[in-house]
């Protein structure tokens, strides 16, 4: 089984790329939904943040996080670590399933263990007007925004690291172009 690690920058179009890899027959993993499945059903992980933050509510949660690098810290501590057991778990069970390709989705990747379990690191960038437009269309002011950019790595630093970089600025033709190809040159190179 091929993994693929997606990531990028908020609002850059990880989803919808997520979207047409699924399209042509790749299993998603998406860690955000992954972490709010953790901080819903985990005893554990809800109790430590209700403990640390006084809420478990993600608006509230997010508020108090993304400005302030130690809150986010204590949170991700606390999440991350059932987030890549749960992860590793779906990987594991896709490839007992003889699964061809699968796909992770995650902002903070690059950051995480997972990023070894993963055989190319797809990079989706774009515009930051763009990026700014699709969070506020999702109900996000721009000032929360720009606290959750704050706390990411840079679309350079990503780029650097990246097997593939998909634009997800282009015309959705084109960049569904680009993850076809990406996703043929993949398979073509399967051992």
């Amino acid at each position: 089984m091929k993994v693929i690690g997606l990531t990028g920058r908020i609002g850059c179009g990880k989803s919808t790329v997520a979207a047409m890899l699924h399209e042509r027959g790749a299993a998603t993993i998406d860690a955000d939904e992954v972490a709010r499945e953790v901080r819903e059903t985990d005893p554990n992980a809800g109790a430590a943040i209700h403990a640390r933050f006084g809420t478990d509510e993600p608006a509230a949660l997010a508020r108090l996080v993304f400005g302030d690098p130690q809150a986010l810290a204590d949170l991700e501590a606390i999440v991350h670590p059932a987030v890549r057991d749960r992860v590793r778990d779906r990987l594991a069970a896709l490839e007992a399933a003889e699964t061809a390709v699968a796909v992770v989705e995650a902002i903070k990747l690059l950051e995480s263990p997972l990023r070894e379990r993963c055989d190319e690191i797809w990079v989706v960038v774009c515009r930051p007007e763009d990026a700014l437009d699709r969070v506020a269309q999702r109900g996000m002011s721009a000032a929360d925004a720009e606290r959750r950019l704050a706390n990411q790595r840079s679309a350079e630093e990503m780029v650097a690291a990246a097997d593939v970089v998909i634009d997800g600025s282009a015309a959705l033709r084109q960049t569904q172009d680009q993850v076809h190809a990406a996703l043929s040159r993949l398979l073509e190179n399967e051992p």
